[in-house]
């Protein structure tokens, strides 16, 4: 078996009295999409702080591609290979949806932003974005104003500039966030579609969409990882159970 793309071994992380990372060890494989599930307040953002490199850990390591990156920034970590998506769409209103991408490209492979406004015309960028845009279903609206694309959209969007970049590892947070039934059947696919191709390491809420996506789940309860395993074993756990008491999800 290939060694992990990311792996993560006791990390902890206090604010205070108050642990919000207890001790938190799993790793994501080649090609996997490895989602973290849990209820609100189990920590979960916390925890994707720590792997982008916003939040340094108290105690543990974190290993990307074989190396430690636990006091590594964000700027070493995307060099390294790792592209990470937000909760809150991170996109350029007033720029096409190609010179977002581009400008994502761009910032790949460079440490200045100085000329971003021509990212899009240069082909060292406008073709791997091209390239972006096809592979998540938006190349008839490369030329349009990201501003106004639906909310859909702007997370397709959002994925391209991920992996426009080359990545490794994709973090995923909330992907799904505020999408409508078809929207979400559509981001579903297409999650679909990049499993193989990168490790993903998904945070979500919509336990529909990580049961039929993910290759393996790790469940966060106050800050405590209690269970991994595949869709069905992650179902038939009776501390996961527990913790999500009452939701239709894990019926």
């Amino acid at each position: 078996m290939n060694p992990p793309i990311l792996e993560l071994r006791g990390l902890r992380k206090a604010f205070g009295a108050l642990v919000v990372t207890d001790g938190v060890s799993l790793e994501v494989r080649p090609g996997e999409i490895h989602a973290v599930i849990g209820p609100n307040g189990a920590g979960k953002t916390t925890l994707i702080h720590q792997i982008g490199g916003t939040l340094r850990p108290d105690a543990g390591t974190i290993h990307l591609l074989g190396t430690d990156v636990t006091a590594s920034g964000m700027t070493q970590r995307a060099r390294m290979g790792l592209a990470r998506s937000f909760q809150i769409t991170e996109i350029v209103p007033g720029f096409t949806a190609l010179e977002n991408v581009a400008l994502a490209v761009q910032a790949s492979r460079t440490s200045s932003f100085r000329f971003f406004r021509r990212a899009a015309g240069e082909a060292q960028f406008n073709e791997p974005a091209l390239a972006a845009l096809a592979q998540l279903g938006l190349p008839h609206r490369a030329t349009v104003a990201a501003g106004t694309l639906s909310h859909g959209e702007k997370r397709q969007l959002e994925l391209a500039m991920a992996v426009a970049s080359g990545p490794k590892l994709l973090l995923l947070d909330e992907p799904l966030a505020g999408a409508g039934p078809e929207e979400t059947t559509r981001l579903i696919g297409l999650l679909r579609e990049l499993r193989g191709r990168y490790g993903i390491l998904l945070v979500e809420h919509d336990m529909g969409a990580v049961f039929a996506v993910a290759d393996r789940i790790s469940v966060l309860v106050y800050g405590r990882l209690v269970a991994t395993g595949t869709a069905a074993e992650i179902r038939a756990h009776p501390e996961v159970r527990a913790a999500y008491l009452g939701e239709d999800e894990l019926a």
